[in-house]
């Protein structure tokens, strides 16, 4: 059970890192999107079948996620869904066509170390202490600030980027916002994997009806569509999803943590591992450029004088 919930962590960060680029690719042709016109942002969207393909890779993702979740604990999950930060940056490369910047660069071998941290802390018996759900009032207590802050730390890098004369945001303050958007979805998707049921479905929906958990979802869901897409759109695909990814990572290990009351390893090598590895994740976001590098000018000989 334990090493079939990493299988399906790796299986939905290739999934997830192929939507993103397709995603990102699909955006390059469309006209410019603009989060105050949402319906007319989703009609472009649903007008590219690039896009579509990558959002079906998405759902997909999802999908694999949900697995994740029955079969193994908040912080090592994790802690392996950062690793497909190295796909992504590899992909963006090369499909892309994004040069990476020798920060970036370094940043892949610190994510690799994050990976192998967490799954060196992994055990058998961390199967036996997965949460199945978490107290409502204690859930929202942590989603709506969390909503709140990433939509106007969202308004703020918009309101950021119209001003004149500064240089092209690298879209660090984008990943952050959309993040904590899908850190609250995260959790989400955890509590609807502890309530599925396959057993007796019609009971089994009932329950999720009366939990928070779906309207989270539709809520996070729908927001994250419209900020992430025009984020996209306008940073590079290897900048916004790693920063986005660790965001999301660190908030669901802290946060899903106290939620769903999963007790991290007793043992204090294990301890140090997992923490450890999560630290490495928040640090590779803190080393990220915040704005990108003006493009070198090329120097010019002078012309000839012309002869008199």
């Amino acid at each position: 059970m334990l090493w079939w919930g990493v299988a399906s962590a790796l299986l939905a960060n290739v999934l997830y890192s192929t939507g993103f680029v397709l995603e990102k690719r699909a955006l390059a042709a469309l006209p410019a999107l603009n989060t105050r016109h949402p319906a007319r942002l989703v009609r472009h969207l649903l007008s590219s079948p690039l896009w579509l393909g990558g959002s079906l890779a998405l759902a997909a993702g999802f999908a694999a996620q949900l697995a994740v979740y029955r079969a193994l604990p908040i912080a090592a999950a994790q802690g392996i869904f950062i690793s497909g930060l190295v796909l992504l940056l590899l992909m963006s490369s090369v499909v892309l066509g994004e040069r990476t910047s020798g920060r970036e660069r370094q940043s892949i071998a610190a994510i690799v170390l994050a990976l192998v941290l967490v799954v060196a802390s992994l055990r058998n018996e961390d199967s036996q202490a997965i949460a199945r759900t978490a107290p409502p009032a204690t859930l929202l207590a942590i989603a709506i600030p969390a909503l709140a802050v990433g939509l106007l730390l969202y308004r703020s890098a918009e309101l950021r980027a119209r001003r004149r004369h500064r240089l092209p945001t690298a879209g660090v303050p984008y990943g952050v916002a959309v993040g904590l958007l899908y850190g609250v979805s995260s959790l989400a998707i955890k509590g609807v994997s502890g309530l599925l049921d396959l057993h007796n479905i019609p009971a089994a929906a009932a329950t999720l009806l009366r939990s928070p958990y779906p309207y989270l979802l539709l809520v996070t869901g729908a927001t994250g569509l419209v900020l992430s897409q025009t984020a996209l759109q306008r940073c590079r695909a290897s900048v916004i999803v790693p920063v986005c990814t660790t965001v999301t990572c660190v908030f669901t290990v802290a946060c899903g943590t106290i939620a769903f009351g999963e007790p991290l390893p007793a043992d204090p090598w294990r301890l140090t591992l997992r923490l450890g590895g999560t630290a490495v994740a928040l640090t590779v976001l803190l080393a990220l450029p915040r704005h990108e590098e003006p493009p070198t000018p090329h120097r010019t000989s002078p012309a000839p004088p012309r002869p008199t």
